[in-house]
């Protein structure tokens, strides 16, 4: 079984982008999650406690992710959440593990755009029509009236 999860924070490292010997693209970053309160003493925003955790994306996600996180950058993860213990030599802790299912920019920090990407073009055969190359983002050209 596993606990599903959804955090807001900052990316608190450069994403970390591989691809495996068999093809499979792999990104990870840390992840910090810093909770906010109003205290009527202070009569202001105070930060609590603040969370890590180490936030692992795969294949498309994992290219789209490397491609457009930064750290420092807001975002909200969700996904499926793995705590697991470690040790090397006297020195041991705790991880927390995210394998991220959907990555995103807060909206509520700043602006970002979308761009939708395309799946690898199969190679077109001569008497095959050639697929729509056209992007969904470009604008298309004006009529003369």
């Amino acid at each position: 079984m596993s606990d599903h999860i959804t955090i807001t924070g900052t990316v608190a490292t450069d994403p970390k982008h591989i691809v495996t010997a068999e093809g499979m693209a792999i990104t990870s970053f840390r992840f910090a999650s810093t909770q906010r309160y109003y205290s009527r003493q202070a009569q202001a925003w105070v930060d609590g406690e603040t969370n890590w955790y180490t936030v692992v994306a795969f294949r498309a996600l994992a290219i789209n992710a490397a491609a457009s996180l930064n750290k420092g950058e807001r975002v909200i993860v969700s996904g499926r959440v793995r705590i697991r213990d470690w040790s090397a030599g006297e020195k041991s802790g705790r991880v927390v593990e995210v394998e991220a299912e959907a990555i995103g920019h807060d909206l509520g920090w700043g602006i970002s755009r979308f761009t939708r990407q395309r799946e690898q073009a199969v190679p077109v055969e001569d008497d095959a029509p050639a697929p729509d190359t056209e992007s969904a983002d470009a604008p298309s050209e004006a009529v003369a009236a």
